[in-house]
């Protein structure tokens, strides 16, 4: 029987496929190994299969010739879904980040199944391990000419605070007066310094930030309204970014910006934001089980200027 043109290994292209998560801040922490992938493979055309919310993270990436996206469904139905898509081509190498077993049932001339769940150990790492890369290379935030010229035009020069109140969970947030005190305490140091707010799309993201942009009313206002692209640039300018666990944490790190992230009911110790220039502030109490209220604004501020000077 005849075979497809796609049916067979093209020896004049490398195509790879990455499977990766869901949610932004894990899609933004495989970045890094998307990346080192990308570097020692710089012809090499790559497919991204990741959640809808996600897809975002991986639109300016160099090289991409496809994104894939699916909506996460009950009893891994996602997975058979996607895999129509992707079982048309013959890969030379699969990564599935998400462990799903997918590739298994895909032509690829090399598979990695990376280990999902939760476990011990910074979840950048693992992946780094998992593909047996030393030391385990940060994740990155891929944008273009376009995403930095808007990026200037919004947030000018100049010192800019970044915050991020807003998270996922409920129990991940801080209170929002706290935010606003940290913004004004660290004024002393950069007098004039602007605030920029950043959240994601929707009216629950909007309704939490609310309370920070009503008590500044010169905040920069970078609620809902941006790329992901255009976020990772916004937050690269930052003086510094403070914000809770989030999917914004882990951008604002990969984009090069000094960023605290804010942990009490989530574990730092696998999710503290990995970049060049990164801290956490962590609510007393057991790992990942510490209620946010506990987080004194002076713990705040003191790891706030801690970073700065480092």
């Amino acid at each position: 029987m005849a075979r497809g043109p796609q049916a067979v290994l093209d020896a004049s292209v490398m195509r790879i496929l990455f499977i990766t998560s869901s949610r932004i801040g894990d899609a933004v922490i495989s970045c890094g190994i998307l990346e080192r992938l990308r570097l020692e493979h710089p012809r090499a055309r790559f497919t991204v299969a990741c959640g809808v919310v996600a897809a975002g993270v991986f639109a300016r990436m160099p090289g991409l010739e496809e994104l894939i996206v699916f909506e996460k469904e009950g009893f891994d139905l996602h997975w058979l879904r996607l895999w129509p898509r992707l079982v048309k081509r013959v890969w030379n190498q699969v990564v599935d980040v998400r462990g799903s077993g997918i590739s298994l049932f895909l032509a690829a001339g090399r598979r990695k199944i990376l280990k999902g769940g939760r476990r011990p150990g910074r979840r950048y790492e693992q992946l780094g391990a998992a593909m047996g890369f030393s030391p385990a290379p940060l994740p990155v935030a891929w944008t273009a000419p376009e995403d930095e010229a808007k990026a200037a035009a919004l947030l000018g020069d100049g010192p800019v605070i970044g915050l991020g109140p807003t998270a996922n969970w409920a129990g991940k947030i801080w209170p929002p007066e706290r935010f606003v005190a940290v913004y004004q305490a660290l004024l002393a140091q950069f007098p004039g310094a602007r605030v920029a707010v950043f959240a994601g799309p929707g009216g629950q993201e909007r309704a939490l930030a609310a309370p920070v942009l009503a008590a500044l009313p010169g905040a920069i206002d970078l609620v809902g309204n941006l790329t992901l692209a255009e976020v990772a640039a916004c937050l690269r300018r930052c003086t510094i970014f403070i914000g809770n666990d989030s999917g914004l944490m882990h951008i604002a790190a990969a984009a090069g910006a000094p960023t605290l992230g804010l942990f009490g009911r989530s574990r730092a110790d696998e999710y503290a934001p990995a970049g060049l220039r990164t801290a956490v502030a962590i609510a007393p109490g057991p790992a990942g089980a510490a209620p946010m209220e506990g987080l004194a604004v002076e713990t705040v501020i003191a790891a706030a200027r801690e970073l700065l000077c480092a």
